[in-house]
């Protein structure tokens, strides 16, 4: 079977954040978000009035791919992590294009309106998932369309009055069936505590300038530090930040929404079963609280170190990194916020030391920093091996 050929893409620049019809304020993203803006001159106010459900975040960035004819479903069910055929419409889900290891090729969130299925990818990762599905295609009675450029998305937390349009709404932090939870209670995840609500709406790119102009007074736009703020604070994995091409979904508590442990015949099948019924996910997600007293944020991509009991400068230098820090946000109640991908082994109560080290070719003389950082549990350490447990995650339970 044929792996995933990454194909390189760049997006469109929203018209939101340059031209004509740009955002007053309107600064760019960073990352794979910049063709989008990361917020528009009140990157606090945005995000306030985003958690209280009165303002919509600009990613027409995102790629979007659709899949027509009457065998799309059955089609993508063999394809994919996530039990899709026989499913009615509409229907919201998650589903994750692996390859033979298992590990995370494509994260895509699916909705289906009875007639099309549109996958939605993160940035420059359709032209990917396209090419493969193409090659997968054989006699197969499906039309794929990329439609990346020509459609949109708005993300918002609650219902948007007025907007009558396709709407995926995202399951988590809820365990879908055949899934799975990784946290020590699946009733006690930071999403639930932070009300975590997620919807994409999709629409014409040529609308967009004008959906966004007949918003309800109350409503503004916000920039994708807002959304990725409320993300990080849920626990929420996205591809292309808290992922890395060694990742797979037990290490994101991702078998939440996006691993039917109960179909079969999929690419990567065999390593979901065997670390989740007899093995242990050699890694885990954490939360991080992030200590507020620094100056700005740490670089994503940092090292992550067990903090040393005497604080020793020359210890933390030389510590051996147990993981690296993935997404950081601030927080428009809890501040400094981050989410690292840690050794699994790490003990939960361990406070940690995010790294930073200057690049091997600076100039300057200049030595590591150090930021305190306190974890949150996502992934539970003792995540896996299902099968025979006698002890541990006591309340790991399927739904």
């Amino acid at each position: 079977m044929l792996d995933v050929t990454h194909i390189e893409y760049t997006p469109q620049t929203s018209p939101l954040l340059a031209g004509e019809f740009a955002i007053h304020g309107a600064v760019a993203a960073d990352s794979v978000d910049q063709y989008v803006a990361g917020h528009y001159g009140h990157p606090i106010q945005e995000q306030r009035a985003l958690a209280n459900g009165q303002a919509v975040v600009d990613l027409s960035h995102y790629g979007i791919v659709t899949v027509t004819g009457p065998e799309r479903l059955s089609w993508l069910h063999t394809l994919t992590s996530q039990q899709l055929q026989g499913m009615a419409s509409p229907l919201n889900t998650e589903a994750l294009f692996l390859d033979l290891r298992g590990r995370i090729e494509i994260a895509t969130k699916v909705h289906d309106d009875g007639e099309t299925t549109y996958l939605l990818t993160e940035p420059t990762m359709n032209a990917t998932l396209v090419d493969w599905l193409t090659r997968m295609q054989f006699a197969a009675r499906v039309e794929v369309t990329d439609r990346t450029g020509q459609l949109a998305l708005l993300g918002a937390t609650a219902p948007v009055p007025g907007l009558d349009m396709p709407v995926w709404i995202d399951p988590w932090p809820g365990v879908t069936p055949g899934g799975y939870a990784y946290t020590e209670d699946p009733d006690d995840h930071p999403a639930i505590h932070e009300d975590y609500a997620w919807r994409l709406y999709i629409l014409e790119v040529d609308n967009l300038v004008d959906t966004v102009k007949q918003l309800p007074e109350n409503f503004c736009v916000a920039g994708t530090m807002a959304s990725e703020a409320l993300r990080i604070a849920a626990g929420r994995p996205r591809q292309l930040f808290d992922t890395d091409e060694r990742s797979i979904a037990h290490e994101l508590d991702w078998l939440r929404t996006a691993v039917h442990l109960e179909k079969g015949c999929y690419k990567g099948q065999e390593t979901v079963a065997r670390v989740h019924n007899l093995g242990h996910p050699p890694r885990r997600l954490v939360g991080l609280m992030i200590d507020g007293s620094v100056h700005g944020l740490p670089e994503v991509g940092a090292d992550i170190i067990v903090r040393p009991e005497n604080d020793d400068e020359e210890a933390m230098t030389s510590a051996r990194s147990i993981g690296t820090l993935k997404s950081v946000a601030m927080h428009h109640e809890m501040g400094a916020i981050g989410t690292a991908i840690i050794r699994r082994n790490t003990k939960p109560d361990a406070a940690l030391i995010i790294r930073e080290t200057p690049p091997e070719n600076s100039e300057d003389d200049v030595k590591p920093s150090f930021t305190a950082a306190a974890q949150e549990i996502l992934t539970s350490p003792d995540a896996g091996k299902v099968v025979g447990r006698v002890q541990g995650l006591t309340d790991l339970r399927r739904r």
